[in-house]
């Protein structure tokens, strides 16, 4: 029995295009910290944590020194979600990937942990994560300025994904079934 997959590739163009998510409720202990310093094992729990239950698979074979190169290149940045204290989820953004539109950071991957599903951190931390890509190059001045934002997500995906995705300003641009 085979079923049918549909992803959906989203894309904001403008940094007017995001649409905040609210901040989390007063006296929750909610942060998003980049994750400054490069750690193979970091990258891999989020990826593997975050993305067990929802068919990230096309990682999973990397040794250490691929997750090492990933996270060091130059145009990856990892944003981590913590509640009180406690990694709750992750954003990972990647810009200057070889034949990508210049100035286009793609969101790489984006997700919470099971346990801290439908508390209300996601939308923040995709607010938080976008606003991020936008003022990637800014921050990092061997990139280019930002001119594109965008991300695709597919119906393996949490129920939730997409309409995230679509209340944070984000726009389809291409669907694919497969």
């Amino acid at each position: 029995m085979s079923t049918t997959v549909t992803t959906w590739y989203l894309e904001q163009t403008s940094p007017a295009d995001l649409v905040p998510a609210a901040e989390p409720a007063p006296g929750r202990d909610i942060r998003v910290i980049r994750a400054e310093l490069p750690s193979p094992e970091l990258s891999r729990f989020l990826y593997t944590t975050v993305g067990a239950d929802v068919s990230w698979t096309d990682q999973l074979g990397w040794t250490r020194e691929q997750w090492r190169a990933h996270v060091e290149r130059p145009g990856v940045e990892t944003w981590i979600a913590y509640e009180r204290g406690t990694p709750a989820g992750y954003i990972e953004l990647m810009a200057g990937e070889e034949g990508a539109d210049e100035g286009a950071v793609e969101i790489r991957y984006f997700g919470l942990l099971p346990d801290f599903r439908g508390r209300g951190i996601g939308g923040h931390l995709l607010t938080v994560g976008t606003a991020r890509a936008w003022d990637l190059g800014e921050r990092r001045p061997e990139l280019p300025p930002t001119k594109r934002v965008w991300l695709h997500t597919c119906s393996k995906d949490g129920p939730y994904a997409l309409e995230n995705y679509r209340r944070r300003g984000f726009r389809v641009f291409r669907t694919v079934e497969e």
